[in-house]
């Protein structure tokens, strides 16, 4: 679960982890719709999402929090809900589809704020190319 002070409205982050021990968090191309699925499903209700790769050990997200006046109540009190959501519901889904349990990512949700636009034009050509 992430830190509830770090993703604030109206600002941008590039959020990213990689699968628990180098571990494949995406196995088979039906992997990557579901997790597609779930963006849908999770965080445009809350976020803009400029670029994004998702490889088989990892992913890169380049987002915008949806202002303030946009988010429901409760994203506006915890707006790392869906993200939490979000990555309980794929790990849940992969751990029950492969028979594995635990951790499928390595860590908590990484993340960085975008704080201007030359950073934020490197990030998408860096998302871009990283494939």
């Amino acid at each position: 679960m992430m830190k509830q002070d770090v993703l604030e409205p109206g600002i941008t982050y590039h959020i990213f982890n990689r699968g628990n021990n180098g571990e494949n968090i995406f196995k088979e191309e039906t992997n990557y719709n579901y997790f597609l699925h779930l963006i849908k499903v999770h965080l445009n209700p809350v976020c803009d999402i400029y670029a994004y790769c998702l490889l088989k050990n990892h992913f890169h997200i380049l987002l915008k929090i949806k202002d303030a006046n946009e988010l429901s109540i409760i994203h506006q009190q915890k707006p790392y809900l869906p993200f939490s959501n979000m990555f309980n519901a794929y790990t849940k889904a992969i751990n029950k589809r492969y028979i594995r349990s635990g951790s499928l990512f390595q860590e908590h949700l990484k993340r960085k704020r975008v704080k201007d636009e030359k950073y934020l034009i490197q990030l998408i050509a860096y998302i871009h190319l990283n494939p």
